[in-house]
């Protein structure tokens, strides 16, 4: 009897230890939300026109690189706004927007970002398939 009352907690235990594990904070998510508009916005403009390469033209693997740093760079100082650096914003931006309810909640009580985060093209951004980095 106290073996299975044992067996009983210990397994209620993990159930609600896995629970607050997975529970993201309000603070997190307004963080991440916020994080993510920016980061569309300024992909947004970054790429907006297609013209620095030239007329149609693919950059070389050099321009890429050099993209690649660059981006880096502008997301790293965005990012430190949010105490936040770029490996941590990518390791942790998952879990948070894996909680749909929050996100809606947070963008529910703030309708000037949700019209924001409505805007971004979420194709490129992790949302509706694979893509590229995944903001």
């Amino acid at each position: 009897m106290n073996s299975t009352r044992m067996m009983i907690g210990i397994s209620l235990g993990m159930v609600l230890f896995a629970g607050a594990a997975g529970a993201v904070e309000p603070t997190e998510v307004g963080k991440f939300v916020n994080a993510r508009i920016e980061i569309g916005e300024m992909m947004t403009n970054y790429f907006q026109g297609g013209e620095r390469y030239g007329e149609g033209q693919a950059p070389s693997s050099e321009q890429m690189a050099e993209m690649g740093k660059d981006i880096n760079a502008k997301l790293s100082k965005l990012l430190s706004k949010y105490d936040m650096t770029v490996e941590e914003y990518k390791g942790r931006s998952k879990d948070v927007f894996t909680d749909d309810a929050a996100v809606k909640g947070y963008l529910a009580e703030h309708p000037d970002l949700k019209k924001r985060y409505e805007a971004l093209p979420f194709d490129r951004m992790g949302r509706g398939g694979s893509s590229g980095r995944g903001y």
